[in-house]
């Protein structure tokens, strides 16, 4: 457009004022064009290659052929804005205009002076000119601008290929920053080793992250380049440090748990996994090794382990492992490697220590009996703590030979026996635990650990019958009478249940054989009508503990019966045994209370026949206890009086009533003279404290007329009364008062 103004001012001075026009039609349409911002782009460059091809016709009609330059620009552009064919259908539009142009006569055409103008000849020479110049530009401006084109397409692909690329190599180089943070802040433990593949050459650590440096105290440059078993000490599995090595020298991926040490050479445990990493041509160039401190977890495994398998007090083995060692040596004993045995143990007088001086003294005495039991082993045998004051020792690989195996077995049990049969010093004070035990070996076949082990604690049982502190070896008969008493145990406990007990009253009389009280005795007819004897099922009972269920029973008994006799008009005091067990349980005084409560009996018709036995523990307890029920109205005796634990200044303490002397000592009375002593200081010592006598066992004239001679005691036996049920002693008291059959005097009867 700068450049159709001087062309306007020249053509005017010259007087050409088509072109004049031309060029101005042509900046008004281009100007619209320019102005117009809201057509599209083809609308805008049609109009453009319209205002080129017209000036140009206009150009060949004033001037003529030489114009036909101006035609060509219309292709020429329309190639280079629109394409190739656009710039086709432009070029052939322009070759036909001018053509036509000279045909018509619009356009003169001249060729040569020797061709007519207006012409068809010149018009297609010139036409034909034009078109071979026009697609010749065309297709170069074309093919250079296809090239052009292509040529920025790779460009702007590889510029967006580089771009792409930037971006990727950025996020990686952002990933692998986050990675090593990660790794370097991970909690878990990471090394990683460069491979050597030389023989016996060391795997240098490359990498190790803070929880490494943290847990290990080592920094990372006191590990780099150094070996991966600078870790390991004298802890460390070398079985599983092997394995390790075997999967690494095979490219295999490995885990496992293993005990490494820290820099102040402090141990703990890991679990690691090791993974091979591979580069490039499929080669292992790495190590990487991720590890995790695992020893809170194993302390607390360790923990669990031996609460489950080990006592707490002694860390002998317990019950549990005992059994499963148990079972191992009897699985021994079947392939024929040998025999074994086994020794039950059970502290004499571990309870009374334990009674007088609590359980934190009780608890050094099998800390230190435990450590004896220890020390006269071998470290092959076992030494467990079945609870309580009982331990088992567990004696393996003894020989083949039976009669070898129990000498060897009989020797292990009499040093045992010699070790805690030394007194046990405790903060300056000696105690004595001796021990009782039993010994068993796996001489029959089909024999499992609980048989075993019931054969050495029947064992045990029967050497502390014996006497205590001794060694006792298990015979088949031993067993036999267990069951008898197991059996008698059971049917004890449902002989009270169904009613097979029953109480019986044997009176006693004074000197005059007049009834002043009665002892309730206890029987028990079985289903079938045999009699089971009290000095049978009444030891029964008290090893078993039935006899406080037992006691219980019977006093409420005496109770009832004192009420029935009450209301017959023949009330009396009445006796009745109570046990020590019995007499020691926490609430014996309140289930005295009880039963006096909904019997209604009065408590100053009772007296509770004790034995010495119950003076030898906690004298102090026991005294207490009785004063406490004194105050409810009860009276005390001491039954068998002179076959115990008789103590003038103890028995000043208690508040006594009487004292029964023992049948064995009226049995001889009066031709012993040992015996008839014995009754006489007694009946003495008695009437120097106060307290009535009741002498037991008299069974004729001549015992009787003896103690009525000597300070009149009570007397009670067959003489007077047999033991008799309630209803039968009822109807005797109801008889008129009759003299005794002539000859009963000379009468003994059994007892």
């Amino acid at each position: 457009m700068v450049m159709a103004v001087p062309s306007m001012w020249l053509a005017g001075t010259h007087g050409i004022w088509p072109i004049v026009v031309m060029d101005a039609v042509a900046m008004v349409w281009l100007s619209a064009i320019w102005a117009l911002k809201r057509l599209s782009y083809s609308v805008r460059v049609y109009n453009f290659l319209a205002v080129a091809f017209l000036i140009g016709i206009g150009m060949m009609v004033t001037i003529g052929p030489v114009s036909q330059i101006f035609l060509l620009a219309t292709p020429v552009l329309a190639v280079v804005l629109l394409g190739m064919r656009p710039a086709i259908g432009a070029l052939a539009v322009s070759a036909l205009s001018i053509l036509v142009l000279g045909l018509t006569g619009h356009a003169r055409l001249y060729v040569s002076a020797a061709i007519e103008d207006y012409t068809l000849v010149p018009c297609l020479i010139l036409t034909l000119n034009y078109l071979c110049i026009g697609v010749l530009l065309t297709l170069t401006c074309g093919t250079v601008l296809q090239r052009l084109s292509s040529t920025l397409e790779d460009a702007r692909r590889t510029a967006d290929s580089l771009k792409q690329g930037h971006a990727q190599l950025h996020e990686l180089n952002a990933e692998l920053r986050l990675t090593s943070a990660a790794v370097a802040r991970l909690n878990d433990m990471v090394l990683i080793a460069k491979v050597v593949e030389e023989a016996g050459a060391v795997q240098p650590i490359i990498f190790a992250n803070d929880a490494f440096q943290r847990r290990t105290g080592y920094q990372r440059d006191e590990v780099l380049g150094q070996s991966l078993r600078m870790l390991h000490g004298v802890d460390t599995d070398q079985n599983e440090v092997a394995r390790i090595a075997l999967a690494m020298s095979r490219n295999e991926p490995v885990k496992t748990e293993m005990v490494n040490y820290a820099k102040d050479g402090t141990p703990y445990w890991i679990e690691a996994d090791m993974v091979p990493f591979t580069g490039e041509g499929g080669r292992n160039t790495h190590w990487v090794v991720v590890a995790r401190d695992i020893t809170e977890r194993k302390n607390s495994a360790d923990a669990i382990h031996r609460l489950a398998f080990f006592d707490v007090l002694t860390g002998l083995p317990n019950r549990r492992l005992l059994m499963e060692r148990l079972d191992g040596m009897l699985g021994g004993v079947r392939a024929g490697t040998g025999l074994g045995a086994i020794l039950f143990i059970d502290l004499d007088n571990f309870k009374t220590i334990n009674d007088a001086r609590g359980h934190a003294v009780g608890d050094l005495v099998l800390k230190q009996a435990a450590a004896r039991l220890a020390g006269v082993v071998r470290n092959s045998d076992t030494v467990a703590r079945l609870g309580g004051d009982e331990f088992v020792v567990l004696l393996d690989k003894l020989g083949s030979d039976p009669l070898g195996a129990t000498e060897a077995a009989l020797a292990v049990a009499e040093k045992v026996r010699v070790a805690l049969a030394q007194d046990i010093a405790i903060d300056d004070q000696s105690y004595h635990a001796p021990a009782s035990i039993g010994v068993a070996l796996p001489l029959r076949a089909g024999q499992t650990a609980a048989d075993l082990l019931r054969e050495a604690d029947t064992a045990m049982y029967h050497a502390k019958e014996a006497g205590r502190n001794g060694v006792a070896l298990f015979e088949t008969g031993m067993l036999a009478e267990a069951e008898r008493k197991l059996t008698l145990e059971t049917d004890l406990a449902a002989a009270l249940e169904n009613g097979e007990l029953s109480m019986h009253l044997q009176l006693q009389v004074d000197h005059d054989q007049a009834p002043v009280g009665a002892e309730l005795l206890m029987r028990w007819r079985r289903a079938d009508g045999s009699m089971v004897p009290p000095d049978v099922f009444i030891p029964a009972a008290e090893a078993s503990g039935l006899i406080v269920h037992l006691g219980q029973w019977a006093l409420r008994q005496a109770c009832l019966c004192w009420l029935r006799l009450d209301a017959a008009g023949h009330a009396m005091p009445l006796s009745v045994n109570v046990s020590p067990l019995q007499f020691r349980q926490p609430d014996f005084v309140e289930q005295v209370e009880l039963v006096l409560r909904e019997t209604g009996a009065p408590a100053s018709q009772l007296i509770f026949e004790v034995t010495e036995g119950l003076l030898v523990d906690d004298l102090n307890q026991t005294i207490a206890r009785m004063h406490q029920l004194a105050q409810l109205g009860i009276r005390f005796s001491i039954d068998d009086f002179g076959t115990g634990y008789s103590n003038l200044a103890y028995l000043k303490k208690m508040p006594l009533y009487e004292l029964k002397i023992d049948k064995s000592f009226i049995r001889d009375t009066p031709n012993d003279v040992n015996g008839t002593a014995i009754v006489q200081s007694i009946l003495a010592m008695a009437d120097h404290l106060g307290l009535r006598v009741v002498a037991e066992g008299v069974e004729t004239a001549q015992q009787a007329s003896f103690l009525s001679a000597n300070r009149h005691p009570t007397m009670q036996g067959y003489l007077f009364s047999r033991p008799a049920p309630l209803e039968e002693l009822i109807r005797k008291l109801d008889e008129p008062v009759r003299t005794q059959a002539h000859g009963r005097d000379q009468e003994r009867l059994p007892a």
